[in-house]
């Protein structure tokens, strides 16, 4: 492919392609091999409060339109992202080496789904809760759109964390500024490619890349009335307490570590069958991803064989070929981290049973071996700290109290997931531990269900109706009694 056929040197800003305020581009490199695979607009603070205008003055109409007719509009937005479905995961794999055997449906379909998900809710959410009064009469509880939200996105899910976003806000008659991540900033202009298929207003959506300056103009731009950001904890409290000093609504999705309990009557085959989706998913770069496996003492041996055959089995390669299981990370920057990491484990002196290093075979490309330490103290910082990589800790344990301490003892709580035979056990345990979200012998995000975590992980929820509350604010109108 022409690499100059994914340069994108316009801003998309107010319905129109717009030249950014300075003419230098940011450059996209390719995850597999390290080159120039496009350049991209990428905006100033003028440009950023361009967009927020754009965003203040599309919302009077928006707001304004029926649910039903906003849900047309979603309907035809869902359609035109869904005819870019496979053209947009392959794009996005280039960009952070996600391999395309899960990039087809998370980053290429998962958009529209939810688009067509919020359009259906819409028509069936009643804009206002008619309640009686205590001291007689009626009082009319309002939902109306929060207003201009600044949606702030990384580059792991870049298409399916954004549509997290941009779906509900879209529904609630709210309008959006997207400011992707750097590193994948060509995909997210397939945004703007489908919001001018469909037929939005002018302004409804917003396409504005930029660093974390831009990203710190937007969050405190007297025009925006809300921030969803998903990213680094560190990076989300420094929005936070922006938000908190401007009272600002904020949503938060965050880091992980999370924990996957192998009780004494798993079934291992099926564990060994999930691992890679379950700990290892998009080369270990998901927040939710269980990479803390705690294994009972009776079957610790077993467990740490299991997983060693396992991840060293993993298929290694080209992002864009159906059979590679594991691809290379984002940049370079994050492929030293995960060294750093692999070092700082070795150094500690834990055992590395497989893997290691980074794939020198690969040439320029940002491969690293998928590797798990065994015998690890949940005190040790890979135990500890959100590695973003694939990287596996197993920790023993005695019995499911201290399983449950184990997987409790952590600053996150996004996910996690047991394994057992007994469904009942499962629900039990999974009650136990202190996470946002928990799998059962399984673990995917549901369209349907919230997500979200607790403690460093964030605060509030995406998805499902849930999903669409943080894009209200409720009005309470008061009658009283004739």
């Amino acid at each position: 492919m022409d690499t100059n056929t994914l340069d994108r040197p316009a801003l998309f800003v107010d319905g129109e392609w717009t030249l950014p305020e300075h003419g230098d581009g940011l450059e996209v490199l390719e995850a597999a091999t390290g080159t120039t695979l496009g350049w991209s607009a990428t905006a100033s603070e003028t440009d950023i409060d361009a967009a927020v205008g754009s965003a203040g003055r599309a919302l009077i109409g928006w707001r304004a339109l029926a649910p039903a007719r906003r849900a047309e509009h979603l309907d035809r937005f869902a359609a035109a992202l869904h005819a870019r479905a496979k053209q947009t995961a392959a794009l996005t794999s280039r960009e952070n080496g996600m391999p395309i055997r899960l990039s087809v449906g998370v980053n290429g379909y998962a958009p529209g789904l939810m688009m067509k998900y919020y359009a259906d809710l819409i028509r069936s959410v009643d804009r206002d809760d008619v309640r009686p009064s205590a001291l007689g009469g009626r009082t009319v509880v309002r939902r109306e759109p929060v207003g201009v939200v600044a949606a702030i996105t990384p580059w792991n899910y870049p298409q399916s964390i954004a549509a997290m976003k941009i779906a509900p806000a879209l529904a609630a008659g709210c309008t959006v500024v997207l400011k992707p991540a750097p590193e994948t900033s060509l995909d997210a202009f397939v945004f703007a490619d489908a919001a001018v298929e469909a037929g939005l207003p002018a302004g409804v959506v917003n396409v504005v890349p930029g660093g974390r300056e831009v990203g710190a103009h937007l969050v405190r731009h007297p025009g925006v009335d809300k921030v969803a950001f998903t990213g680094s904890t560190p990076a989300g409290r420094a929005i936070g307490e922006v938000c908190g000093r401007l009272l600002r609504p904020v949503t938060l999705e965050l880091g992980g570590k999370s924990a996957s309990i192998v009780t004494v009557d798993a079934d291992l085959e099926l564990f060994a069958a999930k691992l890679l989706e379950v700990s290892l998913v998009n080369n270990g770069q998901t927040c939710h991803a269980g990479t803390r496996i705690l294994a009972p003492r009776a079957l610790y041996s077993q467990v740490v064989e299991l997983v060693t055959e396992t991840v060293r089995g993993l298929v290694i390669g080209d992002p864009l070929d159906r059979s590679t299981q594991i691809g290379p990370l984002v940049s370079a920057a994050q492929r030293d981290r995960v060294l750093g990491y692999i070092d700082m484990g070795r150094a500690a002196g834990y055992r590395v049973t497989t893997g290691g290093g980074a794939v020198a075979q690969r040439g320029a490309g940002w491969f690293v071996e998928p590797t798990v330490f065994e015998g690890v103290d949940n005190a040790a910082r890979i135990a500890r700290e959100e590695i973003f990589g694939p990287v596996l800790t197993i920790t023993e344990y005695e019995d499911e109290d201290e399983a449950v301490a184990i997987a409790n003892d952590s600053d996150y709580g996004l996910g996690g997931t047991v394994w057992t035979s007994d469904e009942e056990r499962g629900l039990a345990l999974a009650d136990r531990i202190h996470s946002g979200t928990v799998g059962v012998n399984h673990y995917a995000l549901d369209l349907a269900a919230p997500f979200g975590g607790v403690k460093a992980s964030g605060l509030g929820r995406e998805l499902g109706p849930e999903g669409l509350t943080p894009y209200y604010s409720a009005k309470s109108i008061y009658f009283g009694a004739l």
